[in-house]
Order: structure tokens, then C-alpha cells, then sequence
């Protein structure tokens, strides 16, 4: 266990992406912190998982190399137009993935790959501060 851990997380992530070694790995630092974690390999994956009404979620981390029929920011752009109370948050070179300027419009911060496991931890706790503040 990881000085992060925390006990009593009532949040849960959502963990976007096709290299399995990676979303095994964040996902697992995650659980240890004490975050549910739900894992897709693909974008088409998140979505049906999003759509599946008994799935709470409050975060997604999305790799931005993320396969599917629908890229990383297509994701994003559904979850803010459909879920606009849940977080996004894309890894990796999003200026070199996007293929329009309309990609970059309100994607909002993210992680350069490789990232620290625990700035996901940091960013997921500075949301959640903010949630209460409001």
C-alpha cells in the first residue's frame, strides 16, 4: 500500500485504455489508493460502459491513443454533452493526436505520457475537493 491510500473512497474511475500493461497498472495503484476502477480496452468499450445505467462513475482517465470507432476526444466530447458532471481526463501527446482544432476545444487539462500514478491520485483528489467546496 502506497502513502497515497486512502480509506472510505466513495469515487470511482473510469480507466480508458488499449495497452493492457498500462491499464492494469494504473488501475491497480488506483484500487490501492481505494478508488472503485472500471476497465475498458477501447473507446467503444467506455461508452457501452458508460451507457449501462447502474455504472457510477466519476472520473475518466483516457488514453488519447485510445482504439475504437470513436477516438479519445470523441469520448470526451460525448461525456460532456450527455454525462457533464463527470470528469476527463486524456493521457498522453494530445497536440500530436488531435486531428482538428475542434479536438483540443475544452479537453481540459491532461497527463503527458509517462505520467506518475500518482498525479491521477492528485488530480482525482483536487476534483473531489472542489466538488465539496461548491
Amino acid at each position: 500500500m502506497t502513502d497515497a491510500a486512502a480509506t472510505s473512497i466513495d469515487q470511482a474511475v473510469l480507466v480508458v485504455d488499449g495497452d493492457i500493461v498500462s491499464r492494469h497498472a494504473i488501475s491497480d495503484y488506483l484500487r490501492q489508493c481505494g478508488y472503485s476502477v472500471v476497465e475498458a480496452a477501447s473507446t467503444d468499450e467506455a461508452l457501452t460502459a458508460l451507457q449501462e445505467a447502474s455504472l457510477g462513475v466519476d472520473v475518466i482517465l483516457c488514453d488519447v491513443a485510445a482504439i475504437g470507432s470513436q477516438s479519445a476526444f470523441a469520448l470526451s466530447q460525448w461525456v460532456r454533452d450527455n454525462r457533464p458532471h463527470l470528469e476527463v481526463r486524456l493521457a498522453g501527446n494530445v497536440i500530436a493526436a488531435a486531428k482538428t482544432a475542434a479536438d483540443l476545444c475544452e479537453t481540459g487539462p491532461h497527463l503527458r505520457r509517462p505520467y506518475e500514478p500518482q498525479a491521477v491520485v492528485d488530480y482525482i483528489r483536487q476534483l473531489r475537493a472542489a466538488r465539496d467546496r461548491a
